[in-house]
């Protein structure tokens, strides 16, 4: 149990059986009558957002998470391999599950999965991952004073736009959470 004097964000707690994740948070002492703490709240499972009012000092059950480092091995159409690096488990993980970072996986990448108890939350993919070009258009001559990009596919399937002098069998590194080129490798 947490008071909810003591709220940080990014903190996840339990709020009528749901997992939340606290996403802002406010102390608000008004001149009259009693203080309280006004916050912004996530839903693990759902990515729901809703705006929920504490009273200051208020307990709140706190979420005990795990987060395993699991190394990803297949993936059979819509569901995903991945193996505990330290006791060899494997557990499938569904496509909804993972999100937009799906298309950044590459076999015998190391991740984290966050698991709540026995329940699978989510799974972080590393913020820079460095994957080959597979196929891009060929540069154009004279076309670079304007520091302009092309679209480039990459070995997982996604498609990052690039600068001109990329070439396909080149390796970029990629930031995946805004599905930018950072540089090449």
């Amino acid at each position: 149990m947490i008071s909810s004097n003591d709220f940080k964000t990014g903190l996840t707690i339990i709020v009528d059986g749901n997992l939340w994740q606290i996403v802002e948070f406010l102390h608000v002492k008004p001149g009259k009558g009693a203080a309280f703490v006004r916050s912004k709240l996530r839903n693990v499972e759902t990515g729901q957002v809703l705006e929920k009012t504490f009273r200051a000092g208020e307990k709140v059950d706190t979420a005990h998470l795990e987060k395993n480092e699991m190394q990803f091995l297949f993936t059979d159409g819509e569901e995903f391999t991945f193996m505990n690096t330290s006791t060899f488990d494997q557990v499938a993980i569904p496509k909804s599950s993972i999100g937009d970072g799906v298309k950044y996986l590459k076999e015998q990448m190391n991740v984290h999965i966050l698991f709540h108890g026995t329940k699978i939350i989510g799974v972080d993919i590393p913020t820079h991952v460095e994957l080959k070009v597979t196929d891009t258009p060929p540069a154009e001559k004279g076309n670079t004073a304007q520091g302009g990009t092309k679209p480039a596919t990459l070995e997982t399937g996604a498609v990052v736009n690039v600068p001109f002098f990329v070439e396909i069998g080149t390796t970029i590194r990629v930031d995946t959470r805004d599905n930018k080129y950072l540089d090449r490798v």
